[in-house]
């Protein structure tokens, strides 16, 4: 086990598991460029190790992520807000969307704004009941971003979608869970241990397959059904010929367990 400590990002590694921790309590971990910066480093470095096969993305205190600072765009010489999606939400999400391996969101108060549509990028969203997720922006006179005005119909259809993100109030965990806006919602004394298993069991899993699953699922949304079946072949073509794939055969006809190493 190690811990990395950044001024605004934590990084512990447990077994095969990474844990991303944004670091900023005292400002319910709302983004600014730093945040930004250290963010992306930690997942560009947990997508480069070959040892880690799941992130967990969380917050430090009693907020997941609070979306924009915005202190940082206000007052003369400020970044424009325009800049901010271009130049740091579009990557980051970008990115997320990207990760090698499963990326779980364990959150564990208050997500909004961006904050919010951070978390849903992940693959699997587990919450805290008493957390909630706000899509902010139109109280500002914004519309959804780091991904949001994308992911919001997909999760929850057009009309939840817009519910959301025009009215903008506060979505309790259970209620998310309800619509299909996240994985699972826990008691909050339970949400370390679920996510620690959940994400234990991810990373001992094939984690090649599971991200080309991911992959395969967004891509389909632009395809119709005989391009989507097409894609699938090719994808089992590649992937029954990889280790994880021969191993997992091997294993259930010699009744074993099998030992994944893709990656």
């Amino acid at each position: 086990m190690s811990d990395t400590h950044a001024a605004t990002v934590l990084v512990r590694d447990e077994g095969a598991v990474r844990t991303i921790t944004l670091n900023r309590p005292q400002a319910l971990n709302s983004f600014t460029v730093p945040m930004h910066q250290a963010l992306r480093a930690a997942l560009a470095q947990a997508a480069d190790t070959p040892s880690v096969r799941c992130v967990v993305m969380t917050g430090a205190g009693r907020g997941f992520c609070a979306g924009q600072d915005l202190s940082e765009v206000m007052g003369e010489g400020a970044p424009s807000v325009g800049d901010l999606v271009a130049e740091h939400y579009k990557p980051l999400a970008l990115q997320v969307s990207r990760m090698p391996v499963p990326v779980i969101a364990a959150v564990n108060g208050v997500a909004a704004g961006a904050g919010a549509n951070l978390a849903l990028s992940c693959d699997l969203v587990v919450a805290a009941e008493s957390a909630a997720f706000v899509q902010a922006f139109s109280k500002i006179g914004l519309v959804p971003d780091c991904g949001g005005t994308w992911l919001l119909p997909r999760l929850v259809g057009r009309a939840n979608a817009l519910g959301l993100a025009l009215i903008g109030d506060k979505l309790g965990a259970a209620q998310a869970k309800s619509l299909g806006l996240i994985w699972q919602c826990v008691p909050d004394a339970d949400l370390v241990t679920t996510v620690q298993a959940l994400a234990a069991k991810l990373a001992s899993m094939p984690v090649k397959a599971l991200v080309a699953t991911r992959l395969a699922m967004d891509a389909a949304q632009q395809m119709n059904l005989e391009e989507a079946l097409s894609h699938e072949g090719r994808l089992q073509a590649d992937l029954a010929v990889a280790h994880d794939c021969r191993e997992g055969m091997a294993a259930f006809l010699a009744k074993r367990a099998p030992v994944f190493t893709d990656r």
